[in-house]
């Protein structure tokens, strides 16, 4: 790994999820420094035009990747809703329209349109889960890919303040709560983003040992 490859760039803006990929990946290994897209502001940002979760990720992993000449962890994740149609998918951060510049003001937009879609389907019919996809690419290419999914459904009414994007209407029937009533470690240990940081980590500490 070169001087600049000492650092891993989480090609991400979103400071929730920047949070939890460091919280999951642990302490840096062999004096890795995690930096996001927030230090590189200059930096053209890659279309997301994908047609899956798992295209998207590779694409902005590679595409940061030769950006800056970092190893880079890209995801693309989102929330999919069988009685939707699987909607909204890969629209998920995008799927009300709403342009804010406060992420908040979004989720609460997305959340809104997602309830007043689903007003009429019952509460056995509102199955969803979440999906992310992972990719460590550098600016040769992929390096490694992973998936991981979280099984559950959607409530009638947000209920809980932790969390970001979708958490709040998010139920998970064996935890008999919303993602967004856990604690940052409770989500972590059952999150789709947190099973598939669970299966890069070990592949990432094999690369770097290598190295």
């Amino acid at each position: 790994m070169s001087d600049r490859g000492k650092k891993i760039l989480v090609a991400t803006t979103n400071p929730g999820k920047v949070a939890e990929i460091r919280a999951m990946v642990g302490p840096p290994i062999r004096g890795v420094q995690w930096v996001s897209l927030s230090d590189f502001p200059g930096l053209a940002q890659i279309k997301e035009d994908g047609v899956t979760f798992a295209e998207n990720a590779r694409k902005k992993a590679i595409g940061y990747a030769k950006a800056t000449g970092l190893w880079t962890i890209a995801d693309d994740s989102g929330l999919v809703i069988d009685a939707l149609g699987g909607k909204p998918g890969l629209e998920s951060a995008r799927f009300s329209k709403a342009k804010d510049k406060n992420r908040k003001v979004v989720d609460c937009k997305n959340i809104a349109k997602v309830l007043e879609l689903l007003k009429c389907v019952p509460k056995e019919k509102r199955m969803a889960r979440f999906v992310c996809c992972l990719c460590l690419a550098r600016p040769e290419g992929v390096l490694i890919e992973t998936e991981g999914t979280l099984e559950g459904f959607i409530t009638e009414e947000e209920i809980g303040e932790n969390g970001f994007g979708y958490d709040p209407i998010f139920f998970v029937p064996t935890l008999n709560k919303t993602v967004a009533q856990l604690t940052t470690e409770g989500k972590n240990a059952i999150s789709h983003r947190g099973n598939a940081l669970r299966k890069l980590k070990p592949l990432l500490a094999e690369l770097l040992e290598g190295v």
